[in-house]
């Protein structure tokens, strides 16, 4: 463009929203610039997944996510020490490259097949970073310093605490759908979506696949999302087993009664003569069924005898038992255990232990031992050896109220 004074076509690019052309270059076409701004950016809720699921199907896919996964919840709360809440379901259909581009970050992926009542499987996908905090609590620690590599430890701690979710999850699907669901143990791995191509073996990259989003806060903890991903078969054939489940649960409505035949008319009866009044002592008249004649008048009794309710006195002495076939089962095994003591460990200090690491119990040196006998406390002792074995020499026999206290 010259100093002085602009060309026609200038004024013209100006006009229409285009670019002024350099000197001795070509003008760019007109509405170019229009047509590449109005472009759409690619979007993973597409017209292309429209007919995959009907709002019903969402609907119902989302109250299965919103009951299972809150059954899972509570399982996760009692396995990490802290609240846990997963809410807010969010179905939606997109394919695994899809999700990999909204979501270029490592994750845990967790995969569960079902081996009774569905057939196929679901992925349950989970951040990385939010992993490593659960991962973190499982093994004894707050969760506030977390790792940041998942080892091998971290990962199986992970898959056990996942285990047990999912395992919550079947539960509760057995409950909706009124029959068995069992699913196999979960395989979990670490993947980048950013960078890996493939992410499970389930479904193929541009398959329509069913994701249910749900939010998961842990405590102050963690504030995050997590994923589920079916295939769209799955996804239907869970829809068709809670309808299925609805409609069996339906009453049958009663057959309607049959209706009465219309009475033939009555003949006019012929006047009577005036009858003479009742008499003072005549029965009071219980009302027909159709509400209609003399009402019931109450009767009252009188001059009845009363007197006391009269109870055998209640025999206080022991009840004699009978043993006398107590010979008939004398010859039955019993388990008899000595606990020398107990502790409780984390799951991290569990993996810890090698060749030579102490056990510290809760007994003190010297203390009785507490003799069992399946199982039940019977009787406290000390160990004494015999030639080259352990023993236990039986010091106090417990009483009833002992063992009582010892079951609770």
């Amino acid at each position: 463009m010259s100093d002085d004074m602009i060309s026609q076509e200038e004024i013209d690019a100006l006009l229409n929203g285009g670019a002024i052309p350099e000197a001795g270059g070509d003008a760019a076409p007109a509405g170019e610039s229009e047509a590449a701004a109005e472009a759409p950016a690619a979007d993973s809720s597409s017209s292309q997944f429209d007919d995959v699921l009907t709002d019903m199907e969402k609907d119902a896919l989302g109250e299965i996510g919103n009951i299972s996964m809150g059954s899972a919840a509570t399982t996760l709360s009692v396995l990490l020490g802290h609240k846990v809440s997963i809410t807010t379901p969010t179905v939606s259909v997109a394919t695994m490259s899809i999700i990999q581009e909204q979501y270029p970050m490592p994750y845990l992926i967790v995969e569960v097949g079902y081996t009774i009542g569905i057939d196929g499987n679901n992925v349950l996908a989970i951040q990385a970073q939010d992993a490593s905090i659960i991962a973190d609590l499982m093994m004894g620690g707050d969760g506030t310093n977390p790792d940041t590599e998942i080892n091998e430890i971290a990962m199986s701690a992970v898959g056990e605490s996942m285990n047990q979710m999912m395992g919550t999850v079947a539960t509760s699907l057995s409950t909706m759908f009124n029959k068995k669901i069992d699913i196999s143990p979960p395989k979990v791995n670490l993947i980048d979506l950013g960078n890996e191509d493939k992410v499970t073996e389930i479904v193929g990259q541009d398959e329509p696949v069913v994701r249910t989003s749900f939010r998961m806060e842990v405590d102050g903890l963690i504030d995050s999302e997590i994923m589920q991903i079916l295939p769209v078969p799955v996804a239907k054939e869970m829809v068709e087993a809670l309808t299925n489940s609805s409609k069996a649960e339906e009453p049958e409505p009663a057959p309607a009664p049959a209706a009465a035949p219309a009475p033939a008319p009555a003949p006019t009866p012929a006047p009577a003569p005036a009858a003479a009044p009742p008499p003072q002592a005549a029965p009071a008249m219980a009302a027909p069924a159709g509400g209609y004649g003399m009402a019931m008048q109450p009767h009252v009794a009188t001059n009845v005898p009363v007197q006391s309710a009269q109870f055998t006195p209640l025999n206080t002495q022991p009840v004699q038992v009978n043993d006398a076939n107590i010979g008939l089962i004398l010859d039955v095994p019993l388990q008899v255990t000595v606990e020398l003591g107990r502790t409780k460990k984390s799951i991290k200090e569990i993996l810890e232990l090698t060749n030579g690491s102490i056990v510290e119990l809760d007994k003190l040196a010297g203390e009785p031992v507490d003799i069992q006998v399946n199982g039940k406390f019977l009787a406290k002792g000390e160990v004494v050896v015999i030639d080259e074995n352990f023993g236990v020499r039986i010091t106090e026999i417990a009483s009833p109220a002992e063992r009582a206290a010892k079951l609770q």
